[in-house]
């Protein structure tokens, strides 16, 4: 080595590469972590695109699995509910109608990050992960609640890696189309738990006997374990397999800080059900003629009161035991005011013997003396009767037609109030050959009862229940006599009722008939003056009817065969009027009082009555008489505008003097001219009636303005 160096020393080395190389190659080696990461992030990217493409191509099983019809009462609890086609209770819910106990419970014990992950958890997943490493076998499966979800939806496995794959893909899939309370919801629906029981409510009505929206500790705790312990399913045949996996989830909460220790050891105390209960299924007939009408539906919202049904349904079952069992019994309810149907019992018990799932409420049937009131009232209203004039019940002969009272005894004149107390048919029979059964028959039509006549023509003997009719026809009818004339068509679904009723008789004369009802001595135990009801028994004993009203509501109840045979011995005021009675006591304490007289209503005694009211006789014939009185004017139906002078009215025909009548009350008597001017009672409906000296009447019913 040469001192100092030169060219040719190892020190003093020429660098010979051209200037500027170096720091180029310096700033690439710099440059590529940075492009290493570039290139790191753009495959990433690229990745995630592609994962994002396959989760987007994810085909998804339906969203929307087939549930449970229901139908719901008045205040929405649940009447019935249907099971799904393959025999299964899977029952709708979302999250606010759960207790929040039980979703805070689920979320701890099945997925704590349940509101924060996209469908799979990566915590959960490295954990199941590392698990298994250090254990050499599966622990813990990570899976979310949407992975579940996903299994269920797809009644997929859960063991093998392609059905975990599938899982976590179509739970990534269903968060991006679905909410998190969406995704709570299929699973509260389609969790297993045990047998056919699907999802939270069908479980918590099996076992509980009730909604889930209110759960002690100990039930909720049981429906978090059921879809997680195969084994503890069937709490009513292992009820120790239920408490064990139960105690594991109040552990587990205590550990979780969601209950404390003492609310966990005050739940391990109660008792898992050791029974299943049945599902609701009240008023079978009418829910089955709901889902009929509107299969589509999912939900039915109907009118009928859930504990009046329950007990109603109770009383049909027991009153006839000890009878015999082929007797059927039908109930309806309905509040007059309105029109809803508030309890209909179509039998005495839908798997009853006696054919029970015929609805009796439909079936057309004998009314026997059940029409008697409305003619009655007609009568009133027509000017022809007064509840104080006295007929004649004497055997008589209309054009070949002898009828006879029940008992076979004549009591000769006796006032009308009595004849229809003690349903005499005599009386009644007159008093429709007064009206003309055509009239009976459109006033029936008028308040929506589909009457079928054996002969096709109405005859005498309709009064005495010569035609078909339905028990709901009856309780319509009767509601209108109890809404002061006037019929509406009566209705058990939600958000059907129809507008104002058609016009039957006047106030007043539907207030006398039921007047005359209410003073009925009831059955043992019943409320006197406080209900106005009635019975009938077809011909043959193969009816018992009982129907009846106080200020609110209107029952009927039927009594019989479904087949139509006879029932010796069976009579409406023995077998039907008790349960009537019982049946207002279900409804009420107490019932509601009924109306005090309209006005315009006669309040008078026999001696009090204009001429021709004091004693009704029967005229003969069926057919019109041409010396009948008729109204010229006003003419019926017509809308007349209101005048201080008062009302101008114009008979023709008849027999002077008159007597003239607006809405049942005599207002002008012994008038021996054909033309009048009466008082007016105000705006509304106005029934104007006169009666000649021979007793014979005409009405028409205007409309003033």
């Amino acid at each position: 080595m040469r001192p100092g160096g030169g060219p040719g020393t190892c020190a003093g080395r020429a660098d010979t590469r051209p200037a500027g190389r170096a720091p180029r190659a310096r700033s690439r080696r710099r440059a590529l972590p940075f492009l290493a990461l570039a290139a790191l992030l753009w495959a990433g990217g690229l990745a995630r695109d592609r994962v994002d493409d396959w989760i987007d191509a994810t085909q998804l099983p339906p969203l929307a699995p087939q549930l449970s019809v229901e139908m719901h009462g008045a205040d929405g609890a649940l009447l019935r509910a249907y099971m799904v086609d393959d025999g299964r209770w899977r029952m709708g819910l979302t999250p606010d109608q759960v207790d929040p106990l039980y979703l805070a419970m689920l979320k701890a014990y099945e997925d704590r990050r349940f509101d924060d992950h996209a469908g799979v958890d990566p915590h959960a997943v490295l954990r199941a992960a590392w698990q298994a490493l250090r254990e050499g076998e599966v622990v813990s499966g990570g899976s979310t609640l949407t992975m579940q979800v996903a299994r269920l939806l797809e009644n997929s496995g859960t063991g093998l890696w392609a059905g975990k794959l599938r899982q976590a893909r179509l739970a990534l899939a269903l968060e991006r189309r679905l909410t998190k309370d969406q995704v709570l919801a299929l699973y509260l629906a389609l969790a297993p738990m045990g047998g056919n029981l699907e999802g939270v409510r069908a479980a918590a009505l099996a076992y509980f006997g009730k909604e889930p929206t209110r759960l002690t500790p100990a039930q909720a705790a049981l429906l978090v374990a059921l879809p997680q312990a195969p084994e503890a399913r069937r709490p009513d045949r292992d009820p120790l397999a239920a408490e064990d996996a139960r105690n594991r989830v109040l552990a587990r909460m205590v550990a979780e800080g969601v209950i404390d220790f003492e609310t966990a050891r005050a739940a391990r105390r109660d008792s898992v059900p050791r029974t299943r209960r049945p599902f609701p299924q009240l008023a079978p007939h009418l829910t089955d003629r709901a889902r009929a009408e509107l299969p589509e539906l999912a939900r039915h919202d109907l009118t009928l009161d859930v504990p009046l049904q329950a007990a109603l349904e109770q009383l049909a079952a027991t009153a006839l035991q000890g009878m015999q069992p082929d007797l059927s019994v039908a109930i309806l309810v309905a509040d007059h005011r309105d029109g809803r149907i508030l309890a209909s019992v179509g039998s005495r018990g839908f798997a009853a013997q006696g054919h029970g799932f015929v609805d009796m409420t439909r079936a057309l049937r004998s009314p026997g003396s059940t029409l008697k009131p409305l003619i009655y009232a007609m009568a009133f209203d027509a000017g022809l009767a007064h509840p104080e004039t006295l007929i004649d019940d004497v055997p008589t002969d209309f054009a070949g037609y002898r009828p006879v009272n029940f008992d076979g005894a004549f009591r000769g004149p006796i006032p009308v109030r009595e004849a229809l107390q003690l349903s005499l048919n005599l009386p009644v029979v007159a008093l429709t050959e007064a009206l003309g059964p055509a009239r009976v028959l459109s006033t029936l039509r008028r308040a929506g009862v589909a009457a079928e006549l054996p002969g096709g023509a109405p005859g005498l003997a309709i009064s005495l229940g010569g035609l078909g009719v339905t028990l709901d026809d009856l309780v319509t009818l009767y509601a209108g006599l109890a809404e002061g004339g006037t019929a509406r068509p009566l209705y058990w679904r939600q958000g059907a009722a129809e507008g104002a009723g058609a016009r039957l008789v006047s106030a007043p004369a539907a207030w006398q008939v039921g007047h005359i009802l209410a003073d009925l001595v009831p059955p043992e135990g019943g409320p006197r003056g406080r209900i106005s009801w009635k019975t009938g028994t077809s011909y043959g004993h193969r009816d018992a009817w009982a129907l009846g009203w106080d200020g609110a509501h209107v029952v009927g109840v039927w009594i019989g065969r479904p087949d139509g045979t006879p029932v010796p011995g069976a009579f409406g005021g023995d077998l039907a009027a008790p349960l009537l009675f019982q049946a207002f006591q279900r409804l009420a304490p107490e019932p509601v009082e009924l109306p005090a007289p309209p006005r315009g209503t006669l309040l008078v005694t026999n001696d009090a009555l204009p001429v021709p009211l004091r004693h009704f006789r029967r005229r003969g014939g069926t057919g019109p008489d041409p010396q009948a009185p008729r109204l010229a004017f006003p003419p019926d139906g017509a809308r007349l505008a209101l005048s201080g002078d008062g009302l101008p009215v114009r008979v023709e025909r008849g027999t002077p003097p008159f007597t003239w009548l607006i809405n049942g009350a005599p207002v002008l008597t012994g008038q021996r001219r054909g033309e009048a001017l009466l008082p007016s009672l105000g705006q509304g409906f106005t029934d104007v009636t006169v009666i000649d000296a021979m007793g014979r009447s005409a009405r028409t019913t205007i409309r003033l303005n």
